[in-house]
């Protein structure tokens, strides 16, 4: 949305445009109405699909830091999954809030999204309550007793074989140093989306029509619209992945 002199005064994203705008100029909440006071312009762009959506409202709005824009500006995650070493050998995946100085696994935007995450990678990967920071205790974690830990927590599980565990979930939900296309839909019909990560790095997205075989990278490479690397962006991209699979993931 723009003002009389073209300034963007506010960023935001929907599947159904039409009835979003409306929304806008139809609430009469503080906001809604500075907002229908001020603005003189809508102008959209299609995106494609979610992540390529959350992308771009990400980018702009860092990039045009609209008024009524909060959201968006700052960091939009406060909590991270890390990995540590404990003295018998065990890697620990514990929540922390979010440092930038630290290289973290998963980023969430609170602590309770943490902790709910936390409890399905534990489930699903059979880890150690104890080992996660999730159950506080000096004996064996509760799963341990329901035949769901293998005794991480009372040294009966090696530490070989659990680190193995605790690798599985670190490639599945961290892209650092990978290299990989994810493919999803497109504007239209006949047009898929592509996002590039190189080397850990999120290097911008682009389109291509389904005639278009993609078996080079060097010519994704060309078709590629650059667009910023940052700690917000990784939390988009993992964030979706955890969440939703796109058409498909080819890493090279």
């Amino acid at each position: 949305m723009h003002n009389e002199e073209g300034d963007v005064i506010y960023i935001g994203k929907s599947k159904n445009i039409k009835k979003r705008i409306n929304q806008h100029f139809t609430n009469t909440n503080h906001k809604s109405k500075k907002i229908q006071s001020e603005v003189s312009i809508v102008t959209y762009e299609a995106s494609g699909n979610e992540l390529l959506a959350l992308l771009k409202e990400n980018e702009e709005i860092k990039k045009n830091k609209p008024k009524y824009n909060r959201a968006l500006k700052k960091d939009i995650f406060s909590h991270a999954l890390y990995k540590e070493k404990n003295k018998e050998g065990y890697l620990q995946l514990k929540i922390g809030k979010a440092d930038p100085d630290k290289k973290n696994i998963i980023t969430f935007t609170n602590l309770a999204q943490a902790k709910s995450s936390l409890e399905k990678i534990v489930e699903e990967f059979g880890l150690c309550e104890k080992l996660t920071g999730l159950h506080k205790t000096s004996g064996s974690c509760f799963n341990y007793s329901i035949k769901k830990c293998e005794g991480a927590c009372v040294g009966l599980e090696s530490a070989e074989s659990y680190n193995q565990k605790v690798q599985k979930v670190i490639d599945k939900y961290s892209y650092e140093n990978k290299n990989m296309l994810i493919i999803d839909r497109g504007r239209e019909v006949d047009e898929k989306s592509v996002l590039l990560i190189e080397d850990g790095d999120f290097q911008g997205m682009g389109y291509f029509n389904l005639n278009f075989q993609v078996t080079n990278i060097e010519i994704i490479k060309n078709i590629i619209t650059p667009m910023q690397n940052n700690r917000d962006t990784q939390h988009i991209i993992q964030s979706y992945l955890r969440k939703r699979k796109p058409l498909k993931i080819l890493e090279f």
